[in-house]
């Protein structure tokens, strides 16, 4: 990881503004917040930007938004530095891959996928590829360890990546057909591969009687609970003479 700056002079566009529909978003983001707290909205006003401008933040659009939402430069650079959800230089046209390199995706493979982005985009994080539509940078935690390795590419994220499917999803966002967001194994979510491994026996939701008992009460809560003492509850102090 490297300190966050903005793009050279010579890649910064001299003026920024949205579009009339980006606008007509942008001002009703801004009635949701009360009278001056206008500058809650600078993340999504930022992030709209950011989209629009080719997939990346320059530092006129941070300067446009800060105008907008009555916040001081300098404290929305910040804000534009501090998230890696912003990107501050050109960014491939197709995609601009972010790989999570964080312990839990270090020990499960992520160096191999730093070695597939060296390859088959560029050997340097935000260099572009020959052909313009790729780039690649190392970030932090992305939050979904369970799945480790995994990567963001936009607004996705793709998990439990391997090299091999990491190759075929940078193959997919080539063709313009990206494979679906999520794991990348038969899994859902953070389920187990393979479906459920524990409490598989069906027979422990079942209710049987015996000897008028019900077997299995402990799972179904049945039986109504009888009221207690509140935990909170204390007895009052016995009171004391004072001493003479």
């Amino acid at each position: 990881m490297s300190v966050r700056r903005i793009g050279p002079r010579e890649v910064q566009p001299k003026e920024f503004a949205f579009t009339a529909e980006n606008l007509d978003w942008a001002k009703k983001q801004l009635l949701k917040f009360p009278e001056g707290r206008q500058a809650s909205a600078v993340i999504p006003l930022m992030w709209r930007a950011q989209e629009q401008h080719e997939g990346w933040l320059p530092e006129a659009a941070i300067r446009y938004v800060a105008d907008m939402v009555g916040m001081e430069y300098i404290r929305a650079m910040e804000v534009a530095t501090f998230y890696t959800m912003f990107l501050l230089q050109p960014v491939g046209k197709k995609a601009h891959i972010q790989v999570c390199g964080t312990t839990p995706c270090r020990l499960r493979g992520a160096d191999a996928l730093f070695d597939v982005c060296k390859h088959r985009i560029a050997h340097e994080p935000f260099e572009l590829s020959a052909d313009g539509n790729f780039s690649w940078e190392e970030v932090e935690c992305l939050g979904a360890c369970v799945n480790a390795p995994m990567a963001l590419i936009w607004k996705d994220t793709y998990e439990d990546l391997t090299p091999e499917s990491f190759e075929k999803l940078i193959d997919g966002f080539a063709a313009g057909k990206p494979p679906k967001p999520g794991p990348q194994v038969e899994r859902q979510f953070s389920a187990p591969q393979g479906g459920p491994t524990t409490l598989t026996d069906k027979s422990i939701y079942e209710m049987t009687s015996a000897g008028g008992n019900n077997a299995g009460a402990a799972l179904t809560d049945n039986n109504a609970k009888k009221p207690t003492k509140g935990a909170s509850e204390r007895e009052s102090p016995v009171s004391k003479n004072p001493k003479p």
